[in-house]
């Protein structure tokens, strides 16, 4: 079976609709179309990062399944790339249904991993996989129930939430009802007067915390093969990802068995394109935490190390193309972060990208707030260690200004 590509703005054209259209949007929307697919940048505000650089864009409530199935139909997508976790995924498995659009992977993985509850079951009821002992809540006293049930500490997360919102480890059962109330304050649907459930999980003794991007993609003859990246370490700040680098050192029983989990939660999911999972280590015993169905912000340091980004193998993943997760050289990657609210200006960038070894992104968000990720710094080097040396040098060196 050979692959066809059209040509935007043409009938012939191969178009593509990304719901949820920020930073990492904006990297598949660019891989996307240097391929010369047509895309549509659909996001709740306008001038979102990949709005920026699609040839259509859409302002829509990506939570009305009604102006969603409009959005799609208007833009005369093939296929529907689901970017981001709060969307109403019903309106995608009917519209797969009834054959109009593919859904990436497929509506019902969208639907799966667009909770924590969902993919959590999956993982450890349908496939059991090891994971941390959790309980799901709708209420402050079902929460101070499951807390007593995994004991402390534990880790109180929304259902639904993305970059760590919402998330607080509790220490003492004194604690609890503000990790409740701060757990509805940083839900996907806080705002809309619905009670966001949350997910207890008993804290996890590991030694380190991996993401190993899992791609799946089009066999030669025809199937589905399933390659993996060198595992990507990172650190993070208040369950917000701040620095990754890649490659995370493992022994090759853990790396083996992480492979084997990542291959099972993929395969059950199902679908073409690349995954994030999440993984806890201790020795060689591998747990599973959280796996999304799209690239993962601790993959930007693939923009310094691999041959092909995790954006382009999303891109090629979509299409039907051959993919390539080789590692070429070891990186790392730093966030910028906003001291503040209004509009960013950014300085110090010509000596940012005077080293040939640094990939600077800007990510052009309209407006920033307080910890908002406005960009990133990757960069390749000879060793893990020198290349977080080399992006934690150069992002102190980048001033953001605010008006």
């Amino acid at each position: 079976m050979s692959i066809t590509l059209g040509t935007p703005w043409s009938e012939s054209a191969t178009r593509v609709l990304l719901l949820g259209s920020g930073e990492l949007g904006k990297e598949v929307a660019i891989a996307l179309t240097r391929l010369g697919v047509e895309v549509t940048a659909v996001d709740r505000y306008e001038g979102a990062p990949a709005q920026q650089v699609a040839h259509n864009a859409m302002v829509i409530d990506m939570l009305d399944p009604v102006a969603v199935k409009e959005a799609i139909r208007a833009s005369r997508a093939q296929v529907v790339v689901p970017e981001i976790e709060a969307i109403a995924t019903g309106a995608l498995a009917e519209l797969e249904a009834a054959g109009e659009v593919r859904v990436v992977p497929t509506a019902r993985t969208t639907q799966l991993t667009m909770d924590r509850e969902g993919i959590r079951r999956l993982a450890a009821e349908e496939l059991g996989l090891p994971t941390s002992a959790y309980r799901f809540a709708s209420c402050l006293e079902e929460v101070q129930a499951a807390v007593e049930a995994v004991g402390l500490p534990a880790v109180i997360k929304p259902v639904m939430s993305s970059s760590g919102k919402g998330q607080s480890v509790v220490r003492t059962a004194q604690d609890v009802a503000g990790a409740w109330e701060y757990a509805q304050s940083g839900a996907r649907t806080g705002g809309r007067g619905e009670v966001s459930r949350v997910i207890v999980e008993g804290f996890v003794d590991f030694d380190y915390e991996i993401t190993l991007l899992t791609v799946r993609s089009r066999a030669a003859d025809g199937g589905t093969v399933t390659s993996v990246c060198a595992p990507i370490g990172h650190r993070q700040v208040d369950g917000d990802y701040v620095e990754s680098w890649q490659p995370h050192p493992m022994n090759d029983a853990a790396l083996e068995r992480a492979k084997e989990v990542a291959t099972a939660i993929t395969g059950a999911l199902g679908g073409w394109g690349v995954f994030g999972v999440e993984l806890f280590v201790k020795g060689e015993q591998v747990i599973f935490s959280e796996v999304s169905p799209r690239p993962h912000d601790t993959g930007l340091v693939t923009l310094a190390t691999q041959r092909f980004s995790e954006f382009e193998l999303h891109a090629r993943a979509i299409l039907g193309l051959p993919v390539d997760t080789s590692l070429v050289s070891p990186g790392a990657s730093a966030v910028l972060k906003s001291p503040g609210e209004g509009v960013a200006s950014f300085t110090g960038v010509e000596a940012a990208v005077a080293d040939p070894r640094v990939e600077l992104r800007l990510f052009g968000k309209p407006t920033a707030t307080p910890g908002r990720r406005l960009g990133v710094v990757a960069a390749r080097a000879g060793s893990v260690a020198e290349a977080r040396e080399l992006v934690a040098r150069t992002a102190a060196g980048i001033g953001i200004e605010l008006s």
